[in-house]
């Protein structure tokens, strides 16, 4: 597929990414419908086979779920320059998609992530801040137990392995009373594990 896009068609680009980067509440792939409007109905810079594509690549493949993003500015780059018959020719085109498109999907939100980190924590003193905090972390402790509640058991339906529940107290009096760091008690179990231990 081969299209032609203006200095103008890289910015709109930009700005559809930067706007849709503020509506990914649910993740950047709830925002996959809106790109699919823009980039395959509205602009016709990805053919639905591309789109359909970088988004079965994106999910196949291991890493955060944000990789159909620069694989769509990838395409949209590469078709810009000729599409892949363009070969090598077309790889700093297909880098500008990339860099467009992830650069706006993650400014905006980064940004008001940061800021409002840096609010939270240069108003810590605050009621309303010190109530959110204290109220996020026994659901937070919850979920994670809860968590590790259905991994055990989805290990242990009859709850008679005891090396597991055994190891499972040792970690979280390990965790709670020293400083040793998470990675090598996750290293350990991995271990445990391999060895058919637990």
């Amino acid at each position: 597929m081969s299209i032609v896009l203006s200095a103008m068609d890289w910015w709109q680009m930009l700005g559809h990414f930067l706007s849709l980067s503020l509506l990914a509440v649910g993740g950047a792939i709830a925002t996959a419908p809106d790109m699919h409007r823009y980039l395959v109905e509205q602009q016709h810079w990805l053919s639905q086979s591309q789109f359909s594509a970088s988004m079965a690549l994106a999910q196949a493949a291991p890493g955060p779920n944000l990789l159909f993003i620069p694989l769509m500015g990838w395409n949209v780059g590469v078709n810009s320059a000729g599409g892949t018959a363009s070969g090598m020719a077309a790889w700093p085109w297909g880098l500008l998609g990339v860099a467009t498109s992830m650069v706006g999907m993650l400014l905006p939100s980064t940004t008001l992530t940061l800021a409002a980190a840096r609010w939270g924590h240069r108003n810590r003193e605050r009621l309303g801040v010190r109530a959110f905090k204290s109220g996020m972390a026994p659901i937070v402790i919850g979920l994670l137990g809860a968590t590790g509640w259905i991994l055990s058991h989805a290990q242990d339906r009859s709850g008679n392995n005891w090396p597991l529940w055994l190891l499972t107290i040792a970690v979280t009096l390990l965790v709670w009373r020293t400083r040793i760091h998470l990675l090598w008690l996750l290293a350990a179990g991995g271990l445990l594990g391999w060895f058919g231990l637990v």
